[in-house]
Formats: C-alpha cells, sequence, structure tokens
C-alpha cells in the first residue's frame, strides 16, 4: 500500500510536470482587461504564424507595436498600432485602459493610440488569430468590438475584407518611409463607381489602376486569368447591408501570401518561399510606363512592348504633335474630325462606331447593368458627351462619357470597345441600292466561277504532280498544300515511308515536318509585304504570317545573295525538327519549291533578346527577374542539346539575336543553321570552315578550327556577361578594357563585380544571384576547354541556393582582332562570320 502511494506520488508529480512544461511551452495568444504586454513580451498566435509586440524599423530606435510574421526572418511587419507617434524608449505598454479599449502608453503613461471606435465593455479579451487580425471581442459571447483587419495599414492579407460600394474607398497607406511606418504619400484602395476596381493614389492623384473587375478578374492586370484568379482566390462579396466587400484566399491555405504598398509607390504581390527562404514577388505594379496613370493622355492607348509605346486611337492626333515626336505623349490626342453632334449645322453623315481592342478600358465607366448590347449604343448616341461604350459580361453596359483616359493594350485579345467616330471618317460611297445589288450578284458569279477554275486546276496539278499515291503521302490531317519534291533537284523524291522526307540520306518524319507549298505561305504572309517583315539575318528576311487557322507564324526565306544556303536549309530542317524542348523555337514545317527555300517557325511576338537587352529604351523592361529566368532558360535549352535530346548537338551560333522571346519572355534558342551533330564517343571535331558570329567564338574554335560543348558554354559565358551588363560583347573595342570578358575579369578581380550590371537594374537586383551569375560566366569564358563547366554543372550552378563555385582564372584572351588582319575576309565585330578557309584570325592577349 504504501509502494502504491509513493508511486502514484511520483506518476502525479511526472504528469504535473509534463504539463507545467506543455502549458509554459505553449504560446500565449491573447491578454484580458487587467493583463498587459511589456516590451519585449509578445503574443503568438495559436498556429504561430505571427506575433504581436513591440519592434523598431531598421536604422531606426523609435518604438512601435506592431504585427508581423513568427517564424519568418527579418519578421516583415503587417500592421502598426501607433505608426504616427513612436515611443522613444523600451517602457512601452500595451494593454486594456478602464473600459476595455486597447491601448499603447509610453514610459511617462501617456497614450500614443487606442482602438477606435471606443468601446465601453468589462469582459473584453484581445485575441491574436491565426490569420494575423487583432480583435478585440467580448470574452463571454465573442461579440467583436473591434478588429484590426478593419483599420489596416499598408498590407492586405487573405481573409481581410475590404469595403468596396461607397466610391473611393483608400484602405491602405505606405509607409513614410522604409524606416519610418507613419503614413506615406500613397494610398490604395477600392474605387466603385461604375465597377469595382483597385486603386493606387499619389497624394490626391492617380498612380495605377487595376482595371475593373468582371467577376473572375481585375480585367487590367496584364497576365491575370481566370486561372491565376483561382489561386488567388479575388472574390467580390454582395452583402445583404450594401457594405459590398472584396477578399481573397489562396487555394492552398498553408500558403503565405500578402499584398502590400511600398513607401515608394508600387503594389506587390508576395508569397513565402519556404525552401528558399525568402519572399517571391509574384507580380509588381506599376510594372512599366504604361502601368502609369493615363500615360499615353487622353485618348491615347499605351502598349509596353511596341515602339513607339503610345499610339492615339483610331480618329484621332496628338494634341501636340512636337511633344508628341519627342515621345513626350501626356497632352494626349485630339478628334481629326468633330462629331455630327458638335457642329452646329446639320448634316447627313451621323456618328457611327469604330470596334478598338483593349485589355484595360478607360477609366470613369459609367454602368447600366441591365442594358443589353442595342440599348447600349442607343444611350451612347443619344448622349453628344459619350465617346465610347461596351457591353462587358458580368458588368453589362459601360459608357464613357468624356475623355477616354489610361487605356492599355496588353497585345493579346482583349474586350472589344465602340469607339465613336464621326461618319465622316468611314469614306462611305453612299451606293443605291440597285447598285449594291449589282455587286453581289456578280460577286457571286465570280466566286463560282473561281472555285469552279481552281478545283479543276487543283486536279490537273495533283495528276501530273503525284503520279502514285505512294510518291509523296505528307499530311498531317491538315489543310496545308505541298510542294513539287520532284522538281527539286537537292531533295530525293523518293520516301523512306509513307510519311518520311529524305534528304541526303536523312529520313526527316512527315509528321513532325509538314511541307506548305509557296502560295500558302504567300497568301500567309500577305505576298511577302515590307509591313509583315520581322527583319534580316544571315539567312534573309524574315517575315510574319498568319495560316487560316489563326496560328501565327515566322517565316525565315532564303536570300539568293544569302551567306548562307543549301547547307544550313538542310541543316537546320535535319536537326530542330528532331527536337522538342520548351527553350527551343518550335519548327513548324518547310517549302521547298524551284528556287525558293523557306522555314515556318512559331511566332515570338517579343522578337529576339537583344531588341531589348541592347536598346537604352527598353533595357528597364528586363528587370533582374527576367534576366535571371532568360539565363537559365538558355542554360536549360544547351543542356538539352548537349545531353538529353535524341541527338547531341553543338548549335555554335549562340548569341543574344538567336535568342527568341515569347509572349511570357521565356527564352526560345533558335537558328539551327550552323549547329553541328556530335557522335555518342566524339569529344572534339576539327573544321576548316569556321562559321559563327565575331565576339561569341571560343579561342580554340577561332584560332584551330576545334569545336566540341564546351564552345557552346564559351558562348554561353559572353551571352550571360551581356545579359547582367546590357552591354555588347564587342561594345568595348574602342576602351581601355578590349572586351566585355577584360572588363568583367578586372572588376571581379577588384571585388567590384557589381559595377558591371547594367545600371537600369543595378539597385532592384538580387545581388547574390548576380554575383553567383557573373562568377559563372567567368568559368565559362576560361581559355582552355577543360577549365570549363559543362552545361549540366552550370544549370546545377544557376539553380542552387548557395553553391560552392570554383574560383575562375584570368582569361588571357580577349575577342579583339590585331591590325595585322585582312578585315575584308570577315565582317564587321557583331556580325556573323560565313566562312575563313584560312582561318585568317588572330587573338591578342588581354
Amino acid at each position: 500500500m504504501g509502494f502504491m502511494s509513493k508511486k502514484s506520488v511520483l506518476l502525479f508529480s511526472f504528469f504535473y510536470s509534463l504539463f507545467s512544461l506543455v502549458l509554459f511551452c505553449h504560446a500565449i495568444d491573447r491578454i484580458t482587461k487587467g493583463q498587459s504586454l511589456k516590451d519585449g513580451e509578445t503574443l503568438v498566435s495559436a498556429d504561430e504564424n505571427f506575433e504581436l509586440g513591440f519592434f523598431s524599423p531598421a536604422n531606426s530606435s523609435s518604438r512601435y507595436v506592431g504585427i508581423r510574421y513568427h517564424k519568418i526572418p527579418g519578421q516583415a511587419v503587417i500592421w502598426v498600432a501607433n505608426r504616427d507617434k513612436p515611443i522613444s524608449d523600451t517602457k512601452g505598454v500595451f494593454t486594456f485602459d478602464e473600459d476595455g479599449n486597447l491601448i499603447v502608453m509610453d514610459g511617462n503613461n501617456v497614450s500614443v493610440w487606442a482602438s477606435n471606435p471606443p468601446v465601453r465593455a468589462n469582459d473584453s479579451v484581445a485575441v491574436l488569430e491565426n490569420d494575423g487580425n487583432l480583435k478585440l471581442s467580448s470574452s463571454l459571447n465573442n461579440v467583436a468590438y473591434w478588429e484590426s483587419f478593419n483599420y489596416p495599414t499598408d498590407t492586405f492579407l487573405p481573409n481581410m475584407k475590404i469595403i468596396a460600394s461607397s466610391g473611393e474607398q483608400k484602405h491602405f497607406s505606405s509607409w513614410k518611409s522604409a524606416s519610418d511606418p507613419s503614413p506615406g504619400n500613397f494610398t490604395m484602395g477600392v474605387d466603385s463607381t461604375g465597377a469595382a476596381q483597385m486603386v493606387l493614389w499619389e497624394n490626391s492623384r492617380r498612380r495605377w489602376r487595376s482595371g475593373y473587375w468582371n467577376g473572375q478578374i481585375f480585367t487590367g492586370v496584364p497576365n491575370m486569368t481566370a486561372v491565376a484568379n483561382y489561386r488567388y482566390g479575388f472574390k467580390y462579396i454582395n452583402n445583404e447591408n450594401g457594405n459590398d466587400y472584396f477578399t481573397y484566399n489562396p487555394s492552398n491555405g498553408s500558403d503565405l501570401m500578402r499584398f502590400r504598398i511600398t513607401w515608394d509607390g508600387y503594389e506587390e504581390q508576395l508569397k513565402w518561399n519556404e525552401s528558399e527562404k525568402n519572399w517571391d514577388e509574384m507580380q509588381k505594379q506599376p510594372a512599366n510606363n504604361c502601368e502609369l496613370y493615363n500615360y499615353c493622355g487622353d485618348f491615347g492607348v499605351c502598349r509596353a512592348l511596341a515602339d513607339p509605346e503610345c499610339r492615339c486611337m483610331d480618329g484621332f492626333v496628338p494634341r501636340n504633335p512636337d511633344q508628341w515626336a519627342k515621345k513626350n505623349w501626356s497632352d494626349g490626342c485630339v478628334r481629326s474630325r468633330e462629331l455630327q453632334c458638335q457642329k452646329n449645322i446639320s448634316t447627313a453623315e451621323e456618328d457611327g462606331f469604330k470596334e478598338l481592342k483593349c485589355n484595360k478600358l478607360p477609366d470613369f465607366a459609367v454602368v447600366f447593368a441591365q442594358d443589353l448590347l442595342d440599348a447600349c449604343k442607343k444611350r451612347c448616341l443619344s448622349n453628344c458627351s459619350c465617346n465610347a461604350y461596351a457591353r462587358v459580361e458580368n458588368i453589362g453596359c459601360m459608357i464613357w462619357n468624356g475623355d477616354l483616359i489610361d487605356v492599355q493594350d496588353f497585345g493579346k485579345p482583349g474586350i472589344v470597345m465602340q469607339l465613336r467616330l464621326a461618319g465622316s471618317e468611314f469614306d462611305k460611297k453612299g451606293l443605291s441600292a440597285a447598285v449594291i445589288a449589282v455587286i453581289v450578284v456578280a460577286g457571286v458569279v465570280f466566286l463560282a466561277i473561281s472555285v469552279w477554275l481552281l478545283w479543276c486546276l487543283k486536279r490537273n496539278l495533283k495528276a501530273a504532280v503525284l503520279p502514285t499515291a505512294a510518291s509523296v503521302s505528307l499530311t498531317r490531317k491538315s489543310e496545308v498544300l505541298f510542294s513539287d519534291m520532284s522538281k527539286s533537284k537537292e531533295y530525293s523524291s523518293e520516301m523512306s515511308g509513307p510519311a518520311d522526307l529524305v534528304i541526303d540520306g536523312s529520313p526527316v518524319n512527315g509528321p513532325d515536318l509538314p511541307l506548305f507549298n509557296f502560295n500558302s505561305v504567300a497568301e500567309a504572309t500577305n505576298n511577302f509585304s515590307e509591313e509583315n517583315k520581322l527583319g534580316q539575318g544571315g539567312f534573309g528576311p524574315v517575315y510574319k504570317g498568319k495560316l487560316p487557322g489563326g496560328e501565327e507564324i515566322a517565316v525565315k526565306r532564303l536570300s539568293k545573295i544569302s551567306g548562307q544556303g543549301l547547307e544550313e536549309f538542310k541543316n537546320e530542317i535535319i536537326l530542330i525538327a528532331k527536337l522538342q524542348h520548351r527553350n527551343l523555337v518550335r519548327l513548324l514545317g518547310c517549302c521547298i519549291q524551284g528556287e525558293e527555300k523557306m522555314l515556318l517557325y512559331e511566332y515570338m511576338p517579343n522578337k529576339s533578346l537583344d531588341c531589348f537587352l541592347f536598346d537604352p529604351t527598353k533595357q528597364a523592361l528586363l528587370d533582374w527577374k527576367k534576366r535571371f529566368n532568360i539565363i537559365g532558360g538558355i542554360a536549360r535549352g544547351l543542356l538539352y542539346l548537349h545531353r538529353d535530346s535524341r541527338l547531341r548537338i553543338i548549335h555554335r551560333d549562340l548569341k543574344a539575336s538567336n535568342i527568341l522571346l515569347d509572349e511570357e519572355m521565356d527564352p526560345k534558342i533558335s537558328d539551327f543553321g550552323m549547329a553541328r551533330i556530335f557522335g555518342g564517343n566524339q569529344n572534339e571535331l576539327n573544321t576548316n570552315r569556321v562559321v559563327g558570329t565575331y565576339g561569341y567564338m571560343s579561342p580554340e574554335y577561332a584560332m584551330e578550327g576545334l569545336f566540341s560543348v564546351k564552345s557552346d558554354v564559351y558562348s554561353f559565358g559572353v551571352l550571360l556577361l551581356e545579359i547582367v551588363s546590357g552591354r555588347r560583347n564587342t561594345s568595348y573595342r574602342l576602351t581601355d578594357h578590349l572586351s566585355l570578358i577584360a572588363y568583367a575579369w578586372e572588376l571581379w578581380h577588384e571585388d567590384k563585380a557589381m559595377e558591371l550590371v547594367d545600371p537600369s537594374i543595378r539597385d532592384s537586383c538580387c545581388e547574390d544571384e548576380v554575383l553567383k551569375c557573373i562568377q559563372v560566366g567567368m568559368l565559362c569564358v576560361q581559355d582552355s576547354p577543360v577549365q570549363r563547366p559543362t552545361m549540366s554543372s552550370i544549370a546545377l550552378m544557376l539553380e542552387s541556393n548557395s553553391p560552392t563555385l570554383p574560383l575562375p582564372r584570368q582569361p588571357t584572351y580577349t575577342s579583339v582582332r590585331t591590325s595585322s588582319i585582312d578585315t575584308s575576309e570577315i565582317y564587321l565585330e557583331g556580325q556573323e562570320i560565313q566562312e575563313i578557309p584560312e582561318l585568317a584570325m588572330t587573338w591578342s592577349l588581354s
């Protein structure tokens, strides 16, 4: 019995100690009336994501009460109580007053902040909830008296409700500076006048807006889709009491996400990356000039990737042509012809409407939710001040009375707005009904005859060109018309199978490479018109085209005077038709007919990397995040060519102009006309035909004709340094540094590598990533191929958070010709070297 009593006492002591330990370790998430929180003490939410306590901003000794993230390095602050009344010492207290309100007292017992509106309650309890909301409520029935979510500072969190039903509501205000949380110059909130939208103000002037909410997305935010909105979880809630509001919840409830307005006037969306221990910037507005409010002025349309960025709407001309020519677009545009209703005399010309497709509709719309399209049009015509209307799904009839302000085009399908123009803008002919009837009948007869003739011609051609079913069978279940292969001496008309094209003994699978006939390509490119011309390369001109199904293409047409010819054409067909990778441009087909040889590619709307990288007016559009993504994409594309593709390929002409950018600014390697296939057991080949581009060629290739995968690594290193610096490698030829490589090494050796960075991104880039890229670039341009890393090692270096990188040696060779070279044998610096039979190139020691 005594033994049992002793055992019971020991068990009781053990469990009591365990209970006390658990209780002690459990974070406190609340205080009640009569309790207080001193400087140095904190409340921590039950899930330990948030904490409340005193803090000092960076470079400041002032003390504030705030809510911040608990476990995240840097503990980003999301709410501040006494933001405009800091405490100068560490004697502050967060507590309750006699009526049960929350207050912050300084060391002299003077209140510097109190919850508002005040309440009178004896059962007050303040709880820091799991979503970061500080809630003052009744401890008896949980009725809320006050919540921090109703009085935000600069941060919009999930579950927070933003009122959107009373005109302009400025809910958030920026910090005054990075170290001063007092209210700054920028505010953000909702303007629900007409259709609701988010607005960022600088003092009383609009700086940016999101475009209208259409029930799924904010239509003026680039790259925001219904799918993206589902991921972000935005919702517009119609409240029964009239207090409609916005809220959002990420699809993954464990994600830590926040929107905030920065002290310098940007709206950021941030998501915590646990693996990399940093905040990923999901979006940042305004992201470019076009997102600045009304950047192109009244009746102007802005497109960020266009040159120039601003244009006047149809029927409008610049208000100040001289300033417009100087790219000062703030004065906007005016009508070229008055509306009929604005004239003092009546005319027979009635006003009409012309479609204008845009993504961000003009500001200050008046909405008539129930009006259908015809009623919307009539409503606009009945008001002389109405300049446009649109019928938008989930919004209704939108009318714009007055100037059309802050219109943006993202370069992709948008909302159709009907722009009101004078009748004379439409060039009406005033044809009689009889004349119109004759024209229609004649047109029908002509069309019928044309169809019959084309059918007869097609039948005759099929009989002449395709004598047997086995001679050419290259359809891909499409409407593509194929060329007459029997007329081309360079290409065999013998097929290794029913869907194989044989090029010098190398089969190219038909479904992988459709053959288009010349007429269909000419029609797609508007007969190779100058307005469809995208540029000129060593191969020949490149044209933009559109297939009957609407797919946009780029067509490379072999020039008769091109230094490149049949060899490069065959090379590109054989290689790229067999390659499939997201960072390689996709070959859609080819055309071989008589002397005509063309390659059809997927169209890249942002053209090539050099168009942005070396253009001072566009460099800022390539922020560091985009550049780092481009570097990584190029590395993955080269790794695929060197190791992972069906063929082991060396590109031999990697440069900025051969990196194309799609609409998301993702890179795609192009131009395989000079590429070579490596055997599985080959490490190095020799050639007497040196081709490539001066400034990107490795020393062993330029001087000895030796090339390998390490030749591409050298070119990648040069390109990487160009992307970081925003300068061409050859742009240093008239300076003391001889080349970009020499300049980069000098800065690296003197521990000044950040001076190499493009000034347009230097203040906003990630220094660790930049320094890593510069070091990788220096490793890639080592003199000896053996000293250069492989692309697999490079990809690992770039993707690793904290890689241990080898130290580069000083490159002794730089891409500078000596004065003894006969420059007539090669092109100017930066241009393609088509062929140097005697390898008449020397290299200079730096």
